[in-house]
């Protein structure tokens, strides 16, 4: 059955092989139990910081149906986005590929910079009329190809705009998805009776899972808890107001109202799949798209948040629940990214027929604990400036260690435009050890402007209208101009 709702409204093996710890009874057998096909159900949320879960060891966040899943199946401590901003980790999940080599490195549409010190890369012609092309494989059309039955409930982001339209080319019934429940974050001062939708979103997945019980499935559960607006009841937020520490900057009561509707949500389909004898199997995974929103939420001991390349912005909760292959209680410190998604899953369904150009590789043998995965280091480019003030960087991780190169400064021929991080020693990156570590800063440099030329991607060239004066953001708000086509009106 098709139904389509829709409103407006990644030393080398160090990074390659899985660390392991075990906890509870000795390891399942590796080889999963008989079955023809393993249903998929995949939860993300939207600006979720690392810190929000409750099994991080966090307590103000009540997380406790995430807390199912990772405690039955596997957490990941060193796992990231393929972005620091929505879109291009969405993008990334869909196709395997990284967003740089995509193009799709900002929230689409983005926003223009006419003054800046350096302008943001052209947006190809596509995403101005579809978003994701169309030629592009997405999971859901992977799926579709192993007669899989598949849904789509919630934000999708990935289209020109944020408006869908039954039919129209780069909405998510193009690019595979028979079933469709669309939904964008609420305006500012919307009603709070399910602004963000996630009651509506559970239980669309519900009734997709409901009527596809006999069937293979993948069912794509996409909410846009916990971005911005911050809108929930107040009876719910005063719960959270009232418990301690909920004036800590680390904490934010409406937040945490908000993660506990859409975590009842993700109970009640856990239960669900208990109540149609489904659990044993399904897959079921929980990811955030990027890091949290540091100016209404610290992401400690991380620094950073959203749109920026330190750990904040990028690393990401992820756990897994695989019944009978994943032994319950399992934690893995190998750093996976978005893009092993979809390689993961192709590897699932044994399928052959891969793109050359795939970026991410199947965590499969991480997840059956037989060995770890073969990737030097995984790499970021956020070619953009943000509304936030945050400056364009890229960034690449090898082992232990983190370079995260400053574009403007690398424009300007400024010696050294980077900053190196052992971000397992020093998760809060405060002491760059570039002056220390010269011969390995040169290395991951070296690899990483090699890495943007392998998959092709765009540079930000000099801007010859740098106005200083004009270039912050805040000086439009602060005149009250706005930008109509890239032009300060």
């Amino acid at each position: 059955m098709q139904r389509r709702d829709f409103l407006s409204g990644i030393g080398k093996a160090g990074i390659g092989l899985a660390g392991v710890s075990l906890f509870g009874n000795m390891l399942q057998s590796c080889s999963p139990p008989k079955r023809d096909k393993w249903n998929v159900v995949f939860i993300l949320a939207d600006d979720m910081a690392w810190n929000q879960v409750n099994y991080h060891g966090f307590g103000f966040y009540e997380t406790p149906n995430i807390d199912r899943i990772a405690k039955a199946g596997m957490q990941f401590t060193d796992a990231y986005s393929a972005g620091p901003v929505c879109s291009p980790t969405r993008a990334s999940i869909m196709t395997g590929k990284n967003p740089a080599r995509l193009h799709i490195t900002d929230y689409i549409p983005g926003a223009p910079y006419p003054y800046a010190r350096l302008l943001n890369p052209e947006l190809p012609e596509v995403f101005k009329t579809v978003g994701l092309p169309l030629q592009e494989r997405t999971l859901a059309e992977l799926f579709k190809d192993h007669g899989y039955a598949t849904g789509h409930f919630g934000k999708w982001h990935l289209s020109k705009d944020k408006d869908y339209e039954l039919g129209r080319p780069g909405d998510p019934d193009s690019q595979g998805f028979d079933d469709v429940f669309t939904c964008d974050k609420p305006e500012f001062g919307a009603p709070p009776d399910d602004a963000h939708k996630a009651v509506a979103i559970t239980e669309h997945s519900l009734r997709f899972i409901e009527e596809n019980k006999n069937k293979p499935f993948f069912c794509y559960v996409s909410h846009s808890v916990v971005h911005r607006p911050l809108i929930e009841k107040p009876e719910l937020i005063k719960k959270y107001n009232d418990k301690p520490y909920s004036k800590d900057p680390v904490n934010n009561p409406i937040m945490g109202a908000m993660i506990e509707r859409m975590d009842t949500g993700i109970g009640r389909i856990l239960d669900k799949l208990d109540e149609l004898n489904l659990t044993d199997n399904t897959i079921v995974i929980f990811y955030s798209d990027n890091g949290g929103f540091e100016q209404q939420q610290k992401q400690d001991p991380l620094r950073g948040g959203k749109a920026m390349l330190f750990e904040g912005g990028i690393k990401v909760p992820l756990c897994i629940k695989w019944p009978g292959v994943i032994n319950p209680g399992t934690v893995s410190n190998t750093v996976v990214t978005s893009d092993d998604f979809f390689p993961t899953f192709a590897d699932l369904l044994g399928e052959k027929n891969w793109p050359d150009d795939i970026d991410g590789v199947s965590i499969i043998p991480i997840l059956k604990i037989q060995s770890g995965i073969d990737r030097e280091y995984i790499c970021w480019h956020y070619p953009h400036y943000h509304h936030l003030g945050y400056k364009p960087a890229g960034a690449i991780r090898q082992g232990n260690y983190k370079l995260i190169e400053w574009f403007e400064e690398s424009k300007m021929g400024k010696d050294k435009p980077y900053q190196l991080f052992n971000v397992e020693n020093d998760p809060s990156e405060v002491n760059d050890l570039k002056e220390y570590m010269p011969e390995l800063a040169e290395e991951l440099f070296e690899k990483l402007k090699a890495w943007r030329k392998k998959v092709g991607a765009q540079e930000m060239p000099v801007n010859p209208n740098y106005d200083p004066s004009k270039a912050d953001w805040r000086f439009f708000e602060r005149k009250g101009y706005t930008i109509v086509d890239g032009v300060v009106r």
